[in-house]
Formats: structure tokens, sequence, C-alpha cells
């Protein structure tokens, strides 16, 4: 997760919403990456959704079922269902996401929701404290006009 927040830091520099998210098969990273909609001009291009793009092209499958993805903020409903098709295998979560959350808030996918094939093991709270500050500090910033 610790890989996780730097990727998030990366974002915040970049004017992002600091969220990291980090793929990893047998203890080896094979994609890190951040937030990346404000510069790439898509608002589909979130860590998780790139993250899991680059694994499937690193590992040349469709699928991630020996993969762990460790992500610093609940994945939103888009980003969940892809974790989803994508059968990643466990799921590491830093902060809940109480308004766009889609695993333990709101839609709550992974829990009894028709239309998924795979249901991920998944866990909260890892390294929250620090994910939640870099994400408050993120947006008080740009409430004072600085991100």
């Amino acid at each position: 997760m610790k890989f996780a927040l730097d990727e998030a830091k990366k974002a915040s520099d970049n004017s992002e919403v600091p969220v990291g998210c980090v793929i990893v098969k047998k203890d080896e990273i094979i994609s890190s990456t951040h937030n990346m909609m404000k510069g790439n001009l898509n608002q589909t291009e979130h860590a998780e959704i790139i993250a899991i793009r680059v694994a499937c092209q690193e590992l040349k499958s469709g699928y991630l079922e020996e993969c762990d993805l460790y992500v610093t903020l609940e994945p939103c409903i888009m980003c969940a269902a892809a974790i989803s098709f994508a059968r990643v295998r466990r799921v590491y979560c830093g902060a809940l996401d109480t308004k766009s959350g889609g695993i333990y808030n709101n839609t709550k996918l992974f829990y009894g929701k028709k239309g998924l094939h795979y249901i991920p093991d998944h866990y909260n709270g890892f390294l929250e404290k620090q994910s939640e500050a870099m994400l408050k500090n993120f947006f008080t910033k740009r409430r004072q006009g600085g991100a």
C-alpha cells in the first residue's frame, strides 16, 4: 500500500485527485499508477482502470486471477466492475469513499449484486489515515484555489 500512496502523491503533484493503485503478482509489482483524468482529458482514467490495463498488457492476459490490487481510495462503481471483470484475486483499500465508493458504500457492488461473474476478496483500512489525510489536504488546497 505504501507504493500506492507514492502513486497518489504523484497524482496530487499533477493536480489530479490523489488516488494511487498498484497491482501485485507473487510479491512483484506488475502495475503501478495514479489518477490521470485531468491530464488525459478522460474521466475514465482512474488509477484502477489504468493499472488493470497495464497489468493485463504486461501479463498478456485479460484476467488477473493471481493478482492483488492495492488502492488508496475505495473504488467507484466503474472501477469495482472493472476489478470484477478482470478477476483480480484480492482488493486492499485505504480510505473509504462515502460519496462515490462502489464496494463498501452506496452500490456495494461486491455484496450480492447480480451482473458480476466474479467477486474478489476485499479488505479495507490499509494505511487509511494516510490516504484520508492526502485526500483532505488536496481538497482543502483545491477549495482555496491552489489545485
